[in-house]
């Protein structure tokens, strides 16, 4: 008894049935049914209170500031190092503030973790001011922040009116602070 040989399939098609299965899932995230409303500030209890933005709403944070150098760093409560790196954030924006420093950190939790996010800032009592990034089409807001960042977390922007630095990578206390004194 012969056994028929079994075609196989070329690798590109198998690359190419990933791409269409990420291209469905980031579909299935970007629609929107029903009625939708437009947060623009949530306090989930007393103490903890942030802004919730679509990208038209987060160019301001990462364009103009009242502050002599921004720092803006993009984290998620589920990225282990964007939250092992949260408390040298904090350091910079307690240690800096007599010197014009303004650290803004952006959620890009999902829009169902509004509330664990209210309950991670009350519970690691963060004082820098959050903003909650809501806004589903990454492929057209993620390159508008910097042309290099492939959308991985945490990233970081420290910027003047004269200067600006993106970081795709996560810091240290004293990495961090090496690279804000390059704009002091």
């Amino acid at each position: 008894m012969l056994i028929e040989p079994i075609e196989q399939k070329p690798y590109y098609t198998f690359v190419m049935m990933k791409y269409y299965i990420l291209v469905g899932v980031l579909i299935l995230m970007g629609c929107k049914g029903g009625k939708e409303e437009v947060i623009t500030s949530t306090k989930m209890s007393s103490q903890v209170s942030f802004e919730t933005v679509d990208y038209e709403g987060l160019e301001e944070y990462l364009e103009t500031s009242n502050a002599t150098v921004q720092v803006v760093n993009f984290w998620a409560t589920w990225c282990q190092p964007c939250v092992k790196e949260l408390p040298y954030f904090e350091k910079v924006n307690t240690l800096y503030a007599d010197q014009d420093v303004d650290v803004i950190l952006v959620s890009l939790d999902f829009p169902d973790h509004i509330e664990r996010l209210s309950r991670f800032i009350e519970k690691h009592n963060i004082q820098s001011e959050v903003v909650f990034l809501d806004d589903g089409d990454a492929n057209n807001w993620i390159p508008k922040v910097d042309v290099s960042w492939s959308g991985a977390i945490p990233a970081t922007i420290i910027y003047t009116k004269e200067k600006r630095s993106f970081y795709e990578r996560s810091f240290t206390y004293d990495e961090l602070e090496k690279e804000l004194k390059l704009f002091l």
